[in-house]
């Protein structure tokens, strides 16, 4: 298994677990394990963020072109209906 598959892979994983933990906190009656799993999923947003940075530095990762001026608008419009 190459670098490039790997953190693509633990990149994905950590994506899942975010997902996870945010349902978690919609659903969390009990303030002091909700604030328990804000900060889990705070320090992997951070270890997800600098994997990616890495990824990227390395070229594992290409992110999509920058949206141009007309398509932030369209989507703007869009939003506001």
């Amino acid at each position: 298994m190459d670098d490039k598959y790997m953190v693509n892979d633990i990149l994905e994983g950590v994506k899942g677990d975010l997902t996870t933990m945010q349902g978690v906190i919609n659903e969390c009656e009990n303030i002091g394990l909700r604030q328990t799993i804000q900060q889990m999923r705070n320090s992997s947003e951070s270890f997800q963020y600098e994997l990616f940075k890495m990824a990227q530095s390395k070229g594992f990762y290409t992110p999509a072109a920058k949206a141009t001026p007309t398509e932030i608008n369209n989507v703007k419009t869009e939003v506001s209906k």
